[in-house]
């Protein structure tokens, strides 16, 4: 018979409060300070939401996803900054081949945590806890950022491990099955993943309350609450076992791009020039990544929060405003059904693919893309400022980027994603 093999040393790698963290580095005089980034408070007047909090505002109840109005009733005196997206990509570039020093298996999650199998890894850098350590200093030195690092033989118990003691944790994770169960039993049982509050009553009325509860149920009473699909899930990761393969192949799937309105808008100038802007800064972000997409999206959300989603798609890859702004126009039309006053309105391109080759482009577009890559060599070397249309002058900035997290291109082998994450 052949012998097992060996335990897997997953890593589960966390920038710790990201956004906040690197506006500290960037501004030291903010250090001890409750920093919030997110949307323009207005005094709690607004809308949008808390994209980050430090570790200080977090004392106040502060945390990411919050309605950015509910962090200004629970901290005031906070310091509340706009995210500047470019910063923190360009050190979540540089944190990601950090990483990868240490192994090619490699696996982001969002810009500020990754998993690595670091399996085989051992000769050259050290077992788990070893890397784990050399990959807290050399961000500590080279970012002056911290992270919290779990260390498992699997990707769920890593997950959960790097977030039991921030800022800066390291949490190591024995790799024998009864180890794993023993450090999983006395957590609350709405740390397994795809358990919400839905899922959590069901297994409070079967007088589970710790994760160690859920695996001591027979699996005759999860299968008869859940059905046999989620109860094989629950029961697995109660016991520690998830199979998943660290995914070192991951890409976007689309680029996005939208805004909250301050206050409900009634005038539809003011969102047709809005969805300009974000075409706008859209497109530019698709050229700085090289990239070229065929289906366009544009989101509306009227003043009682229904929220209304149009697509279509290009015959070819596109990626300048003249290209795109054309039918973001008649989808924002197919939206604005209703003649509410507009709460957000937002764009997105997905369907990635190779821009057409210039030799089978019209004249037209080629001279737009010319233009197009020239205003972006002005603005990368003078500012974004430097270069703007002229019915965009004093426009409001967008406030949020949609990218979603990358998604792997296969199927995770065990269980549905985690749960939405708060910034770490």
């Amino acid at each position: 018979m052949d012998a097992a093999a060996p335990a897997r040393t997953i890593l589960h790698v966390d920038l710790d409060a990201f956004y906040a963290s690197v506006e500290v580095r960037e501004q030291p005089s903010l250090r001890g300070l409750p920093v919030i980034v997110g949307a323009d408070p207005d005094g709690g007047r607004a809308r949008g939401v808390v994209s980050a909090a430090s570790y200080e505002a977090r004392r106040f109840g502060v945390h990411s996803a919050m309605a950015i109005s509910r962090a200004w009733q629970l901290c005031p005196q906070g310091v509340f900054l706009p995210p500047r997206m470019e910063l923190y990509l360009a050190v979540s570039a540089r944190f990601m081949a950090l990483l990868e020093r240490f192994t090619d298996l490699v696996e982001p999650l969002s810009v500020d945590e990754a998993f690595l199998d670091v399996t085989g890894s051992a000769r050259l850098h050290g077992d788990g806890a070893t890397i784990a350590a050399k990959i807290q200093r050399a961000v500590e030195d080279e970012e002056r950022l911290t992270v919290s690092v779990g260390v498992a033989p699997s990707k769920f118990v890593a997950k959960i491990a790097s977030d039991l003691r921030k800022p800066r944790g390291l949490v190591v994770v024995p790799p024998e099955p009864a180890a794993v169960e023993a450090f999983l039993a006395p957590l609350p049982l709405e740390r397994l993943w795809g358990v919400g509050p839905k899922a959590a009553a069901r297994l409070h009325q079967l007088e589970a309350r710790t994760i160690g509860d859920v695996a001591r149920l027979p699996f005759a009473h999860l299968q008869g609450a859940f059905g046999e699909g989620t109860a094989r899930h629950l029961h697995d990761l109660a016991h520690g076992r998830d199979e998943r393969a660290v995914e070192p192949e991951r890409e976007a799937k689309s680029l996005g791009r939208e805004h909250t309105f301050a206050v409900d808008v009634e005038e539809r100038a003011e969102v047709g020039r809005m969805l300009l802007m974000l075409v706008e800064q859209l497109s530019s972000r698709l050229r700085r990544h090289q990239l070229a997409g065929r289906t366009v999206t544009v989101k509306l959300r009227t003043a009682d929060f229904e929220t209304v989603h149009r697509a279509a798609t290009l015959p070819t890859a596109v990626d300048t405003t003249e290209a795109i702004l054309p039918l973001a126009r008649e989808l924002l039309a197919k939206c604005d059904t209703t003649r509410q006053a507009i709460r957000l309105v937002g764009v997105a391109l997905s369907h990635f693919a190779a821009p057409q080759p210039a030799l089978f482009e019209p004249r037209a577009v080629q001279q737009g893309r010319s233009v197009a890559r020239a205003v972006d060599a002005l603005r990368e070397k003078f500012g974004v400022d430097a270069v703007t249309r002229g019915s965009l002058l004093g426009a409001p900035q967008p406030n949020v980027d949609t990218d979603p997290k990358p998604a792997p291109k296969s199927a995770p082998k065990s269980g549905p994603p985690p749960r939405p994450r708060r910034d770490g």
